[in-house]
């Protein structure tokens, strides 16, 4: 691909760039280059994976600049090999510079970011009703309307990739029933406008004094209320609930001037968008940080609960029992962790079951401390039929796997290595310790050892941290509505 981009440049700018520099991708596939000309001039080389996404992006972004919004100018494309060449913005994001002037002044939200957050709300009308008028929703990807079936893979994706894979508990029947009325609640909402997806502050560069636009490939048809939730509730900016209030007005303001609004009808229905919004992020934390092991989202994580707690305080917008037990739950776990980092004050063993077929667990840690243990050599319950679609989670798995011989005194080997590694890294003040369990599918052997072993650590160790990882939760049996992901 990089060859590919190099070929465009040259095509579209009739000489080879002078120097070519990766640039970070966060939470996409995507992958972005900045290029240099002899003039000193930059362009940015995009490289997308998705055939359709990249053509979402290049229509939506031409429709934009024909009516003056600020988002980049698309120089050039290769569908066939899914790279483009854009408009670079520079590299000042809105998050990095609320970042910068926190660490100028640390404590509460600077007043010195107000007016940017208010420029960008001004601007944010003007995608989604002039916007709307322009853009061409027969290449959105991958829904083109925010509907019934688009708002219930952000909520499975919730479900799925952060309460299962953090271990969250909750009643299956329950919250679908909660989830259903959350759905009715947000489409009741007029949902005749281009909706952003990712309105938030990472998505936000700012150039010359003025905001300008990017990552907006995943917008489709949807309510005015979403993407000004996802800007004033997204979760490392942390944004205090009276500057929501101030900023949500001058939003409201700003609204009238281009679309008539009644308030409070928009009002009735905004505390709605706020949770869906807060839930799909939780999703996408959830899916990056545990299930693809990138830990920097896992920070994310103690904003959030933190944002869920303050909506708990002010009362949910409509009767859902089952999510505010789940939202308690979280907000005891995570609200008060500064950063979602576990604490130094003693030992934290994360322990992970894994496919073979997928390669070894990533080290996270830098110093590789710890075991992997083979399951592969115990008899497979997936081989069974009345097991193929469940577990090591499943109590029936579990049994079978605990009438084996082989499974006992395996048992019993781990159980002495890794208590005498556990003992050791205590006396020495060690702070973290690594166990992962593989098996063929990551699905039922690894599984069952990695939760019988922080059931073990649970017990014998008050003082022990414990974190469990399923790598492959993602990938086994799935009911139907099972989300993908965007």
């Amino acid at each position: 691909m990089y060859a590919r981009i190099l070929r465009l440049y040259e095509a579209a700018f009739g000489t080879e760039p002078t120097d070519v520099r990766a640039l970070g991708a966060d939470g996409s596939a995507r992958s972005y280059h900045r290029l240099v000309g002899s003039d000193g001039s930059t362009v940015i080389g995009g490289v997308g994976p998705e055939a359709e996404e990249n053509e979402a992006f290049w229509s939506y972004s031409r429709a934009f600049r024909s009516i003056g919004l600020h988002v980049p100018e698309i120089f050039a494309t290769d569908a066939e090999a899914g790279v483009w060449l854009m408009e670079d913005l520079g590299d000042t994001t809105l998050f990095a510079a609320l970042d910068a002037e926190r660490r100028r002044a640390p404590g509460s939200f600077p007043e010195s970011m107000l007016p940017a957050y208010r420029r960008v709300l001004e601007w944010l009308p003007r995608f989604q009703v002039e916007g709307h008028r322009v853009v061409d929703y027969g290449v959105a990807y991958p829904r083109a309307a925010f509907d019934r079936q688009s708002i219930q893979w952000d909520l499975n994706y919730f479900k799925y990739h952060f309460l299962k894979l953090a271990h969250v508990p909750f009643r299956e029947a329950a919250l679908e029933r909660d989830f259903a009325r959350l759905v009715d609640l947000l489409l009741a909402a007029d949902t005749d406008h281009f909706l952003y997806r990712d309105f938030q502050s990472r998505n936000v560069m700012l150039r010359g004094g003025e905001p300008w636009f990017i990552d907006y490939q995943g917008g489709r048809r949807g309510a005015l209320q979403y993407d000004v939730a996802s800007l004033l509730y997204d979760a490392k900016a942390d944004i205090p609930d009276s500057e929501r209030a101030s900023l949500l007005e001058h939003y409201l303001d700003a609204l009238e001037a281009v679309h008539p609004v009644d308030r409070a009808q928009f009002l009735e229905v905004y505390p709605g968008y706020v949770l869906v919004r807060i839930l799909q992020a939780m999703g996408a934390y959830g899916y990056r940080g545990f299930f693809e092991q990138k830990a920097r989202f896992l920070k994310s994580v103690p904003y959030a609960a933190r944002n869920i707690a303050g909506i708990l305080e002010s009362g949910l917008p409509l009767d859902l029992p089952e999510l505010e037990t789940v939202f308690r739950r979280i907000v005891d776990r995570w609200s008060d962790e500064p950063d979602g980092s576990p604490s130094p004050a003693g030992l934290r063993v994360g322990i992970n079951s894994f496919s073979y077929r997928r390669g070894y667990p990533g080290d996270e840690t830098g110093h590789g401390g710890g075991f992997v243990f083979d399951c592969r050599a115990i008899p497979n319950p997936g081989r069974q039929e009345r097991f193929r679609d469940r577990t090591g989670l499943d109590t029936g798995v579990a049994r079978f796997i605990e009438a084996l011989p082989e499974a006992g005194a395996f048992w019993d080997s781990v159980r002495a290595l890794v208590d005498a590694q556990v003992d050791t890294y205590r006396a020495r003040g060690f702070t973290s310790l690594t166990v992962s369990f593989g098996c063929t599918g990551g699905q039922h052997r690894s599984v069952y050892f990695a939760e019988r072993l922080a059931a073990h650590l649970r017990e014998r160790y008050a003082d022990v941290g414990l974190g469990v990882l399923h790598r492959e939760s993602a990938r086994w049996p799935r009911p139907a509505g099972t989300p993908t992901t965007e």
